[in-house]
Order: C-alpha cells, then sequence, then structure tokens
C-alpha cells in the first residue's frame, strides 16, 4: 500500500557539506519543501521507501539527506532508471506495486532534476525547450494528465536536458497501480542555477 509519495530535486550543492552558504540561499525554497516533507514521511511509518533516480551516489544521498534527517532506520530500496522511455518506467514503477506485499507501506522518493538548459550560464546553455519542457510537466502534473506527460515530445525532452522524467514517471505508474486516491501538490519550484528543481508532495487518501 503506497502511503507517501513525492518528487525530489538532488543537487548535491544544497547540502551543507557541499554548498556554500550563498549558494543555497539561492535555492531557500527548495530547501525549505523538502524539510517540510520529513515529517509527513515519518508520519506514515513506511515498512519500506522505494528512491528512484537516474543517478548513485548523490541521486539518493541527496533526497535522504532531507527527507530522513533523524536516519531513522528504514528499509532503503535504490532504482537507477535507465535509456528506455518513460511509458516503459511507467509500466515499471506499475510492476513493483503490484508485485509487493499489500500489508506494507510502502513510501516512494522520486528522485530527479528538470530541465538543466534554463540559463546561458547553466550547464548546458539556455534552449527554449528548457523552460517550455519545465513549465508544460508542471502544468500537466496538477491536472493528473498522466497521459499526456507520457507523451510528452521526444524532441523537447531531449532539448530540454532533463533526467528526472523516467523517474517521476516510475512513481505515476506506482501511483496508478496502487489504485489510491492521490492529489499533487507542488511545494517548490526554482532554477537559479539554470537547471529546474521541482518539489512536489502527493496527498494519499486511504482507502
Amino acid at each position: 500500500m503506497l502511503v507517501f509519495a513525492c518528487l525530489s530535486p538532488h543537487p548535491p550543492l544544497i547540502l551543507p557539506t557541499v554548498g556554500s552558504p550563498a549558494d543555497r540561499r539561492k535555492v531557500a525554497k527548495t530547501i525549505k519543501a523538502l524539510k517540510s516533507l520529513a515529517p509527513k514521511l515519518a508520519r506514515v511509518k513506511p515498512d519500506l521507501i522505494i528512491i528512484s533516480s537516474p543517478h548513485p551516489d548523490w541521486g539518493f544521498e541527496v533526497p535522504l539527506f532531507f527527507l530522513n534527517p533523524k536516519h531513522y532506520p528504514y528499509k532503503i530500496k535504490p532504482i537507477l532508471t535507465d535509456f528506455e522511455s518513460p511509458q516503459v518506467h511507467f509500466q515499471r514503477g506499475q510492476e513493483i506495486i503490484k508485485n509487493l506485499p499489500k500489508n506494507k507501506k510502502i513510501a516512494w522518493i522520486a528522485s530527479g532534476d528538470m530541465s538543466h538548459r534554463l540559463k546561458e550560464d547553466g550547464p548546458y546553455g539556455f534552449h527554449p525547450s528548457g523552460p517550455q519542457f519545465d513549465q508544460d510537466f508542471i502544468r500537466l502534473l496538477k491536472k493528473k494528465d498522466i497521459q499526456a506527460i507520457l507523451n510528452l515530445n521526444p524532441r523537447l525532452i531531449e532539448e530540454a536536458g532533463e533526467c528526472g522524467l523516467r523517474s517521476f514517471s516510475m512513481l505515476l505508474g506506482a501511483l496508478e497501480a496502487s489504485k489510491a486516491k492521490w492529489q499533487p501538490e507542488i511545494l517548490s519550484y526554482e532554477g537559479p542555477f539554470g537547471v529546474g528543481y521541482l518539489v512536489a508532495n502527493f496527498k494519499i487518501k486511504k482507502k
């Protein structure tokens, strides 16, 4: 049973051991939003935390630093995404939930960043598809239009230089398979360094 779900960015610079105080001030909204998720996760006392990410190491470590600040002894299952389509990852998310015991409380953290092409001085420079992708994804997520998210134009996705769509798609598949009633809640979005950082909570109603 899925009892908690969220989208989390994973830039190492939001960690106090990596980013400078000046850098961290620029992403204060992101940090505040991530910290707000920690008590929500603790409250549901999950039997298992699944965390999906396109990157090892910081892709898992950064979200867990904020969502599990007291390092409760949760059982954690990391899952790396690959280059298969968002649709394939959606199906994988469905299969994972279907194959887990229904009496277990599952939390899912979908780790990933949005476009890396929001600014000229960003990691990959600027491309109009960068902000377009981020805006389209957030708009469709608010509408819960999963099919439109899964069928975003592949060229738009590639030009945007995103890294989180497949991780997010896995979570959407898990939510779909869980048959839970859920409502997305955008907690923050910003991109001061040319990379979009989206934090979203999914309000899941108990059956």
